[in-house]
């Protein structure tokens, strides 16, 4: 007999199922990734830090789990929910099952939710706080719980899960640049990108100095994905800041927001994000639609758009910015993940991008930079 459980959100509704990977009742931001594979890099990506994902395809846990596609050394979602979790995987990699996987880092996995009609509610009145209870209490005492529940907005959730110390990643066979990277939650995959673009790559806390910085002789900076909110990432925004014009610059996802507010664009809070392996972006200087994968509910506002900076991509969806760039500063970001892990690789050239940068000092289609201009 399967444990019963419950997903109460806060605006009241609660939705019934049973749990398929024993852990802790846990309270969250409820979101929903569209993916019809992935759940492996989902579930160790930093970014979801605090959130319980949804699943909308329904059948997960087809191929199991596999030590090479995680994208940090732990899981950090809260919960996983599911329509149907698949507990006989088929896949020549697979080492464990992922209800084996969530019960060895004590998580909690449901099952049995009606996921259409759950994401139906976030899609149309956004994202909420939810708690998974498998008490047997009133549904009057579950909805006050998780009216109650501590919201994730105004935490520095880079700072939870940013490294403490640095430490270099492996090492390409040819050592063509010497890259940065501030980490607010890097996936391991983005370290393999520039790693295959001929970068040694040093990871930093996200709190790292612009003085350990410039004192390295570094060719470039990337400020990594991360997640949450990034308004109280300040000690981030004031390291570009302070490199912005000295030295390229290329930020991603958490690192495109921390850089736009670096540079006074207007942050806000999307109703329910984009999370998913299939998000249209047009790249306005090539005029090329990229599918693009994205993880993420803040962005920045091109009514708050610096002199210095250029929108590069719009997603196709809702027209939010996805990509800025500065000539002037030596600075770009995205807010789609080109590294594509998982997801398509359609923008996999951004980092072919930075090395130009970090060559030239300029990006592929525009004449050379002048420092500090």
């Amino acid at each position: 007999m399967k444990r019963q459980a419950k997903l109460i959100l806060d605006d009241g509704s609660i939705y019934q199922g049973h749990v398929f990977a024993h852990g802790p009742d846990v309270f969250g931001e409820v979101i929903f990734n569209t993916g019809m594979s992935g759940y492996e890099e989902v579930l160790t990506d930093p970014s979801y830090k605090e959130q319980m994902v949804v699943m909308t395809y329904p059948l997960i846990g087809n191929y199991g789990i596999n030590t090479e596609d995680k994208q940090s050394n732990s899981i950090h979602l809260k919960a996983l929910i599911v329509k149907e979790y698949i507990d006989f995987p088929s896949h020549h990699r697979s080492k464990m099952t992922l209800k084996q996987y969530l019960e060895q880092n004590n998580v909690i996995g449901i099952e049995g939710i009606d996921t259409r009609r759950l994401t139906r509610n976030l899609r149309v009145t956004g994202a909420k706080k939810g708690y998974i209870c498998t008490e047997d209490l009133s549904d009057e005492a579950l909805i006050q719980r998780v009216k109650d529940a501590e919201d994730i907005v105004g935490k520095n959730l880079a700072k939870e899960v940013s490294t403490t110390q640095k430490y270099e990643w492996a090492q390409p066979k040819e050592i063509l640049f010497h890259v940065a990277v501030i980490d607010c939650g890097v996936k391991f995959g983005i370290l393999d990108q520039l790693k295959n673009c001929g970068c040694k790559v040093t990871v930093f806390p996200y709190n790292v100095s612009s003085s350990e910085i410039t004192e390295g002789n570094f060719d470039g900076v990337l400020i990594s994905n991360g997640p949450g909110d990034p308004i109280p990432v300040t000690e981030a925004q004031e390291l570009i800041r302070t490199l912005a014009g000295n030295i390229p610059i290329f930020g991603i996802c958490l690192g495109h927001q921390i850089l736009s507010i670096a540079f006074g664009f207007k942050i806000v809070k999307l109703p329910f994000g984009h999370h998913g392996l299939n998000h249209p972006v047009k790249n306005l200087m090539t005029g090329n639609i990229e599918i693009t994968s994205q993880n993420h509910i803040y962005c920045s506002e091109e009514a708050s758009i610096s002199d210095d900076f250029e929108v590069t991509h719009v997603n196709q969806n809702d027209h939010t910015i996805a990509g800025i760039r500065s000539n002037k500063l030596m600075a770009f970001s995205v807010q789609h993940h080109p590294e594509a892990a998982p997801g398509p690789n359609d923008s996999n050239y951004l980092f072919k991008e930075f090395t130009h940068l970090m060559t030239h000092n300029c990006f592929s289609d525009k004449k050379v930079a002048v420092k500090n201009a």
